[in-house]
């Protein structure tokens, strides 16, 4: 009997590999490394690999095909994808396009307690992270260049050009903030934070 699964992007990316073709675990984390797919997935780790198999598997959108037997290797088992997988692949993957999700990452939460640090210790951990952003940016269009020789349609890259948009939009803020560190433009201190934070605790919950 099947259970009802959430959607995730490892599970939609297992899903979607399934539509090419039958593949075992290891087929899977080698093509998307081939393909370049762990811009936008961990591929780095199996284990989210396989939680993501037993989850599909368990809510019968995939099934086990075969188990492949080879003096050399471990037995494999290679799963396929189920009439019920291609029609969630379809559900997941427009899900995510039409709706924006709510995700918490780290640095944002680093932003909005970052008065706690000096300003200088500020704008020297911002630069470092601008530097490291710049090297992504670099090596985004490094790879769209390469990929382009081979005359990879467009659709094909397109994950890649949101990643490379997202982080020139990244580094073009985070340069325009690190000017303003040190013009004096971005400036606080202590007593008014404190002044603010009263305020708001008095007013209570809006």
């Amino acid at each position: 009997m099947s259970t009802a699964v959430k959607s995730t992007p490892m599970g939609l990316t297992v899903l979607s590999l399934l539509h090419f073709k039958p593949l075992h675990p290891y087929g899977m984390q080698r093509l998307l490394k081939q393909w370049g797919k762990e811009q936008v997935v961990n591929v780095g780790q199996r284990t989210g690999l396989y939680r993501a198999i037993e989850r599909l598997l368990a809510a019968e959108l995939i099934a086990v095909r075969e188990t492949e037997r080879d003096q050399q290797y471990p037995e494999r088992t290679v799963y396929e994808l189920t009439d019920a997988g291609r029609e969630t692949t379809r559900t997941w993957l427009l899900q995510m396009l039409r709706t924006p999700k709510q995700e918490f990452p780290e640095f944002p939460v680093a932003l909005s307690n970052l008065m706690l640090l000096a300003p200088a210790e500020i704008e020297e951990a911002l630069g470092a992270r601008l530097a490291s952003v710049e090297g992504t940016v670099a090596a985004l269009e490094g790879g769209i260049a390469e990929t382009a020789k081979f005359g990879v349609p467009r659709v094909a890259l397109l994950e890649t050009e949101y990643s490379l948009a997202v982080a020139r939009a990244e580094a073009a803020w985070l340069a325009s903030v690190i000017a303003d560190l040190r013009s004096g433009a971005l400036a606080w201190n202590a007593e008014e934070l404190l002044a603010v934070a009263a305020a708001s605790e008095a007013q209570g919950p809006q």
